[in-house]
């Protein structure tokens, strides 16, 4: 059986690269570490680090087992802090995950924002998880609530989910730019242009989607940069270093560099769900729920 001690260990020493550092870090001695870790591998068959007298570097093997390993020490972060709250009765507090577009449009401090005002004492631990992750947090229940940009499969047995919002993409490009001066901006005329790509969603294949997109409207973007999130393609293009496609809630106020156009034969959106496990553990949960669904926004949702 794998000993999260012994695996918080190997993390630790996996980043370091250097067990005296890691010891230093976990405020224990270097050998009983370095004994943690040869256990470790003893037990597994495996071996995670290539040794020198200067470093340890991960194996190939041990770079796989370090990404699992991460992934399994969340989960029991997780489940640790469920189990936490339900021994503090009915109340508790929330688990929610999101996607940054759940920041970004504003559904989530609205929401949190009411949140605290109806119940201030109450305790929220937010986790910023790709859709995936935050359907396998509500089955296991250690979330409560998941905002993602798409809802779980409809056939699903465990989980069902609500739209909160529709968030259309316009056109950002730079003040300078001689498109920028054009009221009626075609598909042609953005075809071969450079492009920054918002890869915002949480969604692996969200590039992929992106340019699909664009190409079903008649255009083929030349993709120079790839930005994490909507603000940060919004301050690249202010540079000059591209075009963008930024969801409206994004562009409301006056973003000095950039100019922005509608484009109405692009039909693409931002799209906001709400999913939640079908069976209610607790009041708390359905009531936060309700707020959420409550503030969702006012374009038409998704279909």
């Amino acid at each position: 059986m794998l000993d999260l001690r012994q695996l918080r260990y190997f993390v630790a020493v996996a980043e370091a690269e250097h067990v005296g550092r890691a010891a230093e870090e976990l405020h224990i001695s270097q050998s009983p570490l370095s004994r943690q870790i040869a256990q470790l591998e003893k037990n597994l068959g495996l071996t995670l680090f290539e040794r020198s007298q200067q470093r340890i570097r991960l194996t190939a093997d041990g770079r796989v087992f370090l990404s699992e390993t991460r992934a399994l020490l969340r989960h029991a972060d997780r489940l640790e802090n469920l189990g936490r709250r339900l021994g503090r009765g009915e109340e508790g507090g929330l688990c929610i995950g999101y996607v940054s577009d759940a920041m970004h449009t504003g559904v989530l401090p609205a929401a949190l924002r009411t949140l605290q005002g109806e119940r201030p004492g109450i305790h929220v631990a937010l986790y910023s998880l790709d859709p995936e992750e935050q359907f396998v947090g509500l089955r296991q229940r250690s979330l409560d609530i998941a905002l993602v940009p798409r809802p779980p499969a409809e056939e699903d047995p465990d989980l069902t989910a609500a739209p909160l919002l529709e968030d259309p993409l316009l056109l950002a490009l730079p003040a300078g730019h001689p498109l920028a001066d054009r009221e009626d901006i075609t598909a042609r005329d953005l075809d071969g242009q450079p492009w920054i790509a918002v890869e915002g969603s949480g969604e692996p294949a969200a590039r992929d989607g992106f340019v699909a997109d664009c190409v079903a409207s008649g255009f083929t973007p030349d993709i120079r940069l790839s930005a994490p999130e909507p603000l940060t393609a919004l301050g690249l293009v202010a540079s000059g270093l591209g075009l963008a496609l930024v969801q409206r809630s994004m562009v409301r106020g006056a973003t000095e560099g950039v100019t922005v156009r509608e484009l109405p034969w692009h039909r693409g959106s931002v799209h906001l769900w709400a999913a939640w496990h079908r069976v209610d553990l607790r009041p708390v949960v359905a009531s936060f729920r309700t707020t959420v669904l409550d503030g969702r926004g006012p374009a038409s949702p998704a279909g």
